[in-house]
């Protein structure tokens, strides 16, 4: 009989464990290239064909001078991305990606070609025609072999395909015949339409968002130097978009052209398909000209004058350096270091002018809370972007050094369930992080102190679930383990769809996987921090688990986890649901502002899991991913939750108890097997 049972334990831990890891989410692919010129050196990129690094950027095509000149080239990224969760999936996933490019004939007046983004099942479509069509496509009339879809980039025009100028972009699908299109442009804070020239040397900007789940994308270009629009230059929503999707592609740019010469350039690319693209760095990038031969021959005294105004122009220059020079040597030393990550993770540094005028001065009408590490303020940008922007002070310049190295990666972390993190600002000792602005608040907000409007449970219960798969993500699902150390309920904020968030990193810290953390100062907030802290100091990925847990018992209990004014056996929100689950009632803690809102088994479920997180021994607790297949996965409520909460709080109650009683071992014992 012993035999049996442990046979059917070990069968449920494997299905367990099956269940978890066929609930992880798949590899995020997320990343930053702010020039291409170390990329040859490395696996960043593949080039096919003609495409070449040439100094700083991808040119797709080469510069032969010969009249019979055919060329094509593509670059993408190295592996295939996932689009599909699962082959029978009904959506796609979603991605946003962000790049710079630059086109530039060698005759103006000559045809013009463009480029194309990409997703495509083969680096070399097959029937591609190589001369033309982008290197992409087969001909008007036939449609590619291969599920293929691309946003293109049109710099000249064929009016047998519906062009509706030489200056647009468009969406493809399988076809070199758009199934829309629209002039390159962007709209202006005022809802006018600003042409866009894409094919005189200019570094152009392109956003392009794509929604898998409503199959609809977002594309908007702009020159360099003007901030995102609000509204995108096109947008395209069809499901027939589901056809042109396969469970893994390609992402990538191509072009072609014949007997003129344009050059393609890339010279800048983000991607990530967890969350909003980072911000590229366009401040050095390099600039293309018009090629003299293009230009009108100027007169003698034309060249006098510009020789005699460039020269007052550099005189003019010079006074000016020199003054700002000497105002430059004014400032603190810490504002002039720039340290080389700057540039690579955060490419927007933003002005303490810039802030102060989106802050109202950082009024007090702004003020949206203040914490141990400094207020948070409201501010909006001129483009109207709503913005956190949160104060620390910091007195130490090595202290800060420290503190910014941390944050420049933190800048890195892209996902849906995460406050993303958008720049910063330093003046003296006076550091400003900009965050996403949540317009709904903290989670805590609307759970205690007599809240306007209650939440609901079903709304709790999704809060909950968005966080632990945001938690997930920091513990398994980058290059990094990112340990919180301070996950509470008013650190958890809503967005504008009442989706759950985590957010303040003030306190995270950066791991290897498998690195033993090496910190020896204790942080966090009372009533949240793990019990084994109080003798090791270093943070630990189940140090988070233990503060979510108590995060599930105050959103189902609708209580803080400490209550001075309460009978003293339920100050402690912890040790009072554990009393309640010993004796068989765990239910009974409750939030009653819900009752009737949920079912006692599913509330149960919770409670316990609660009750799995919170254990004195950081071993026996879940990880984020066990608790990510509770919350979220398909059997949470429907097939044996006691079994399975079970498993995940069982163990020797003395490990959870000081208590003698043989009954209350019982209590947190997996029950045997249905036989």
């Amino acid at each position: 009989m012993i035999l049996r049972q442990s046979l059917h334990v070990t069968t449920f831990l494997i299905i367990i464990l099956l269940h978890c890891f066929l609930l992880s989410p798949t590899f995020a692919v997320d990343f930053l290239i702010n020039s291409f010129a170390a990329a040859s050196n490395s696996t960043n990129v593949t080039l096919l064909n003609d495409a070449h690094f040439d100094s700083s950027t991808v040119r797709l095509t080469n510069d032969s001078t010969n009249t019979n000149q055919i060329s094509m080239g593509r670059v993408f990224y190295p592996s295939k991305i996932a689009m599909r969760r699962s082959s029978n999936s009904s959506s796609a996933s979603s991605f946003s990606t962000s790049f710079v490019f630059s086109v530039l004939p060698d005759i103006s007046s000559s045809p013009g070609f463009g480029l194309c983004f990409v997703l495509t099942n083969f680096t070399s479509p097959p029937g591609a025609i190589s001369s033309q069509y982008f290197g992409l496509f087969t001909n008007g009339t036939v449609k590619s072999e291969a599920p293929l879809f691309a946003v293109k980039f049109d710099t000249g025009r064929n009016p047998e395909f519906g062009d509706p100028d030489s200056n647009h972009i468009g969406i493809n699908l399988n076809s070199i015949e758009s199934e829309t299109t629209h002039p390159a442009g962007y709209y202006n804070s005022t809802g006018s339409f600003v042409p866009t020239p894409m094919r005189d040397g200019t570094n152009v900007r392109a956003w392009i968002e794509f929604d898998g789940t409503n199959f609809e994308i977002n594309v908007t270009v702009a020159p360099i130097g003007v901030p995102r629009p609000v509204k995108p230059t096109l947008t395209y929503r069809e499901p027939k978009i589901a056809n042109f999707i396969s469970n893994e592609m390609f992402i990538g740019f191509s072009a072609s052209i014949t007997q003129w010469i344009e050059a393609q350039r890339i010279l800048a690319w983000s991607f990530s398909d967890t969350g909003v693209s980072r911000e590229i760095n366009t401040t050095n990038l390099p600039v293309f000209l018009v090629p003299e031969s293009s230009s009108s021959s100027l007169s003698p005294g034309e060249i006098s004058g510009i020789v005699i105004g460039c020269a007052a122009f550099v005189a003019i220059c010079s006074i000016g350096a020199f003054w700002f020079w000497r105002k430059s040597k004014l400032k603190d030393e810490e504002d002039d270091d720039i340290e080389e990550w700057e540039h690579e993770y955060w490419p927007h540094r933003f002005t303490y002018e810039e802030l102060d005028e989106a802050t109202e001065g950082f009024s007090n009408n702004q003020l949206l809370g203040a914490g141990g590490f400094g207020k948070v303020y409201k501010g909006t940008l001129p483009n109207k972007t709503e913005i956190a922007v949160k104060c620390v002070s910091h007195d130490s310049k090595q202290g800060f050094r420290e503190f910014m190295a941390e944050i420049s990666s933190m800048g890195r972390l892209q996902h849906k369930n995460l406050v993303q993190m958008r720049g910063w600002c330093k003046k003296g000792n006076n550091f400003m992080l900009i965050y996403d602005y949540m317009p709904n608040g903290s989670l805590n907000q609307w759970i205690f102190d007599k809240p306007k409007k209650l939440l609901g449970w079903e709304q709790r219960r999704r809060v909950l679930a968005d966080v632990a798969e945001g938690l997930n993500y920091l513990h398994h699902g980058w290059d990094q383990v990112v340990v919180h150390r301070d996950i509470k309920s008013s650190n958890i904020l809503l967005d504008s769809e009442m989706r759950g968030r985590l957010g303040d990193f003030g306190l995270a810290k950066l791991y290897q996987h498998g690195e033993v953390a090496n910190t020896t100062r204790v942080v966090g907030t009372l009533g949240y921090l793990a019990p084994e802290l109080a003798t090791v100091a270093a943070p630990t990925s189940g140090s988070d688990v233990y503060g979510f847990g108590v995060v599930v018992l105050e959103v189902a209990c609708g209580r803080k986890p400490i209550e001075l004014g309460a009978v003293e056996e339920e100050v402690v929100l912890i040790d009072w649901v554990r009393d309640l689950y010993l004796e068989g009632k765990v239910v009974e803690a409750a939030d009653k502002r819900v009752r009737g809102e949920y079912e006692e088994a599913e509330m149960e479920v919770v409670l316990k899991l609660g009750l799995a997180c919170c254990h004195p021994d950081p071993q026996r607790r879940p990880s984020m991913k066990e608790v990510v297949a509770v919350l979220v996965g398909e059997q949470t409520t429907t097939s044996a939750p006691g079994e399975v909460l079970s498993f995940l709080v069982g163990g020797n109650s003395s490990a959870v108890v000081d208590s003698g009683d043989e009954s209350s071992e019982a209590a947190f014992a997996p029950p045997p097997p249905a036989v």
